[in-house]
């Protein structure tokens, strides 16, 4: 039988209301030279209806020995409430001080294809773009440069709709 090894904590979303939480990794020191400095990596849930209100339980499969910090996107009708947290041995809390993020709404009336953006050698990136009415992630297209020999992605975006993007900096990048 396989042992599940890390930690989980539960949230309640009312009505009309989806989170998604994120956890934010430094990129190892093998690897930071020629890698985004910080990358990101959606949590696992479940979910169990409860009235009008939904109770996800989101799992951190690979928690820091110390602390590990958290995005927590919350979608709503025309918003997305942007929070910061520490999951701090078995305490989450929302952190006063939030992490350099750069987020914005993207939107265009053509099909376009959004930014390249680096990956990390073990294909982890530092920028997510999300559809906000299914708070599901646009799939980047991995692609190879061999001017700068580097996983790239793109994100293929439809016209006339509205997504979220987001991506953890360095302070000094901010």
């Amino acid at each position: 039988m396989e042992m599940w090894q890390g930690k989980h904590f539960s949230i309640t979303d009312p009505k009309d209301v989806k989170t998604v939480i994120y956890q934010v990794n430094k990129t190892e020191k093998e690897f930071l030279e020629n890698a985004p400095k910080y990358t990101i990596q959606r949590l696992d849930f479940t979910q169990e209806l409860r009235g009008e209100n939904t109770r996800k339980t989101f799992y951190v499969d690979n928690p820091s020995e110390d602390e590990d910090h958290l995005v927590i996107l919350s979608f709503g009708k025309d918003r997305v409430v942007v929070n910061m947290a520490l999951l701090e041995d078995d305490k989450i809390s929302i952190s006063k001080k939030p992490m350099p993020l750069k987020f914005n709404s993207i939107y265009n009336e053509k099909e376009t294809e959004y930014k390249d953006f680096q990956y990390t050698p073990n294909l982890k990136r530092p920028i997510c773009i999300i559809d906000p009415e299914t708070t599901e992630e646009v799939e980047p297209m991995l692609y190879f440069d061999e001017n700068t020999n580097e996983v790239k992605g793109k994100c293929k975006l439809k016209p006339y709709k509205s997504y979220f993007a987001f991506e953890i900096r360095d302070k000094k990048d901010v």
